[in-house]
């Protein structure tokens, strides 16, 4: 019963950190050193936020995400790098066992954080902020989206009309005001997410 009532009172705490936040600039998260990082470092850049896992069929999505990185950096792009493991397990060990692998396999340079919740109890206040801008909208077309969509009903038929992260890799980009503009499911073409971040860069 305790347990009960403690999760109830973190899910809203949680909430209530989303109320407060007018803005994604209200928002800290912590880094891989667990040290605070508060997101108005962040103020007039475009950002691309998402979580990743290092064992997921999605995976190579990081060598595009640091191509895109490498084209686009100058231009005022950041992407910001959350590693999730609520989905299939599929980002087991340490932050520092997942940066080591993300940078000697893919050679990434874009910021890493700590691993982190993205639904449910314990989910972390930005990922809470940022489903409240941008809702599921469906995987879109092809086998992958076909796929998803398969999994997801056998496990919730209701699945499409919940804004919660499905899977690895989803994708949000922020403008360079701070608003939430936009949201790519993992089955979104990579060269189709390029082109949306490149129409916002300065």
């Amino acid at each position: 019963m305790r347990l009960k009532i403690f999760a109830m009172a973190l899910a809203a705490l949680a909430i209530s950190t989303v109320m407060s936040a007018q803005s994604i600039y209200d928002i800290k998260v912590k880094d891989m050193d667990g040290k605070e990082v508060s997101l108005s470092d962040y103020k007039g850049k475009v950002l691309l936020i998402v979580n990743t896992a290092t064992k997921c069929g999605f995976t190579p999505q990081y060598e595009e995400l640091q191509e895109m990185y490498d084209k686009y950096k100058d231009k005022g792009l950041v992407i910001l790098d959350f590693p999730c493991n609520q989905f299939g397990e599929q980002a087991p060990g340490d932050i520092s066992e997942i940066h080591e692998f993300c940078t000697g396999k893919y050679n990434t340079t874009f910021p890493q954080f700590d691993k982190i919740d993205v639904n449910g109890e314990n989910e972390d206040p930005l990922f809470a902020f940022l489903k409240s801008k941008q809702g599921f909208k469906g995987f879109g077309n092809g086998t992958q989206a076909k796929f998803m969509d398969e999994m997801m009903k056998k496990r919730d038929p209701d699945y499409a009309s919940k804004p919660d992260i499905k899977w690895n890799f989803t994708k949000f980009l922020v403008d360079s005001k701070g608003e939430v503009v936009a949201r790519f499911e993992p089955t979104v073409s990579m060269n189709f997410v390029s082109t949306v971040v490149s129409s916002k860069l300065y």
